[in-house]
């Protein structure tokens, strides 16, 4: 069953450098929204998500311009100089209770499958903490130095952390602020939550849910994009 009351959290202050862009990677345009349009939208279509927080920049040009900021369920929160700030910010515009459930998804993950997120949802319903989709590695993964190997690194325990990431709502608040507190930059919001002591849980997630971060990457999302309209 699902969580009686779940929110989002989208992080959307970055300036995604490496796209070497006009504007943030979360606004450059994608099968005929932007981006960030189409990584909102795979939270909001969830019958269970009551209102999305969208951090980003108080000086942001472009968000004014998108309907989302008109919709009356997304609330726009200020963004901070990192990810966890944005995160942090986005939670404490919620109008959430300590036990609802928050979906944070990154704001440059357009591809998120439906069917991941009610597997994600319906593996997390009753769980006390929370967790996070994830994908095993598939790659040899080398250990690097100067540019020459050290060693083979064993794959089999590791990896990739995806979003969107599920967790209590004040869990996850009070764990990043802990880190803040500490002076720890997270980088995502499984990692505050570790730092208690805790164990996140893993749900297996998709290939195609990538997070756009260079050029190349805008004509596979939305080769994954058509794949999935042509699959509803």
């Amino acid at each position: 069953m699902p969580p009686e009351r779940l929110w989002g959290v989208v992080p959307a202050a970055g300036i995604g450098r490496r796209m070497g862009g006009d504007r943030p990677k979360q606004y450059l345009p994608l099968a005929g929204r932007t981006v960030l349009e189409h990584s909102v939208a795979r939270l909001l279509d969830h019958p269970a998500v009551a209102a999305v927080a969208v951090a980003r920049r108080d000086d942001d040009p472009y968000w004014p311009t998108l309907p989302l900021a008109g919709d009356e369920r997304v609330i726009a929160a200020p963004g901070g100089a990192e990810r966890m700030h944005s995160v942090l910010n986005g939670l404490r515009a919620l109008p959430a209770a300590d036990d609802d459930w928050v979906l944070v998804h990154d704001a440059a993950r357009p591809c998120l499958r439906r069917a991941d997120l009610e597997a994600l949802v319906a593996a997390l319903a009753g769980h006390p903490i929370g967790g996070l989709l994830a994908l095993p590695m598939a790659d040899t993964v080398k250990r690097v130095a100067d540019g020459e190997v050290l060693e083979t690194v064993d794959r089999s325990p590791l990896w990739r952390a995806l979003t969107p990431q599920m967790f209590r709502y004040r869990l996850l608040r009070e764990a990043l602020e802990a880190a803040l507190e500490a002076g720890v930059v997270v980088t995502d919001e499984a990692q505050a939550v570790e730092r208690r002591g805790l164990r996140p849980r893993v749900v297996e997630g998709s290939a195609d849910n990538l997070k756009i971060t260079r050029p190349g990457d805008l004509e596979l999302a939305e080769l994954f994009l058509r794949r999935m309209g042509a699959e509803a």
